[in-house]
């Protein structure tokens, strides 16, 4: 087996990776960052977002798993202090793994450049730098409304636990192959209305923002910041491709749900 360690660069995350290429080492398993079979990203969800655009075209070899070395994440299930168990569970690694939709994303600028794709773990916003933010809002190639706002969120059933959450969006099961839009301080008045609620769409369908100006716009890919160039369209689906972790420990995600944002705390022994 060959394994890669992506961290952070913090002092912690350090020591934590530090030891990992120790006890790795003793256990006679091989230490490959370039293609790896698992990637142990130590940190915390932002590692992991980072190490999975880093490794996007190999999704397909390779299972990931999390160490947390600050507050516990949505995708980290180690604590910096289980070096020794997480690096037993490798080496008696079976191939287990879970996986997780990802979303795809198409833009086409206004300059008509050939169009650009993009993939992303949690979700993508399509935002104004200033002022108002007008675009048609397209449902499998059919003009569903215009929309005047501050912009727009798309997310991934893991990724509704982020921006999606905070933009007033649903919690979606990873279960669901679906994506979700949810609108971002969106206008509703007499004379300017949205739906004003989150849409949730199938594998079969897709949306396309078609902004009315197409400048000024900011896209955003995950934690990544699109270039900021003038966008004539931009197109979300679920993706065929998805994320797999090693499911050595994974967390049930209802319940990482429940102990992050209502704080139930669970004897495992009842």
């Amino acid at each position: 087996m060959k394994i890669a360690i992506f961290s952070n660069s913090g002092r912690a995350s350090q020591n934590v990776s530090d030891a990992l290429r120790t006890r790795i080492r003793f256990e006679h398993l091989t230490l490959d960052d370039a293609h790896p079979d698992i990637v142990i990203t130590v940190g915390g969800d932002g590692t992991l977002l980072s190490a999975f655009h880093h490794y996007s075209e190999q999704l397909d070899k390779i299972r990931f798993v999390g160490i947390h070395t600050g507050h516990l994440g949505f995708y980290t299930d180690w604590r910096d202090y289980e070096v020794d168990k997480l690096v037993d569970s490798l080496a008696h690694d079976n191939g287990q793994s879970v996986s997780y939709p990802l979303l795809d994303i198409w833009v086409t600028y206004a300059d008509g450049e050939q169009k650009k794709k993009l993939l992303a773990l949690n979700e993508s916003t399509l935002k104004k730098v200033t002022g108002t933010m007008m675009a048609n809002v397209y449902i499998k190639d059919e003009l569903f409304e215009l929309f005047r706002g501050d912009g727009l969120c798309v997310s991934t059933p893991t990724g509704s636990t982020a921006y999606n959450k905070s933009a007033g969006g649903a919690v979606l099961s990873p279960g669901l192959d679906a994506i979700q839009i949810s609108e971002i301080a969106s206008i509703n008045n007499r004379v300017f209305r949205t739906l004003g609620s989150p849409l949730i769409l199938s594998p079969d369908e897709w949306v396309r923002i078609e902004p009315v100006r197409s400048r000024e716009n900011l896209l955003t890919c995950d934690q990544i910041l699109v270039e900021n160039r003038a966008i004539k369209e931009v197109g979300f689906r679920i993706s065929k491709k998805r994320i797999n972790f090693a499911q050595y420990r994974h967390t049930q995600f209802w319940r990482r749900v429940s102990e992050s944002f209502i704080g139930v705390k669970r004897n495992d022994n009842l």
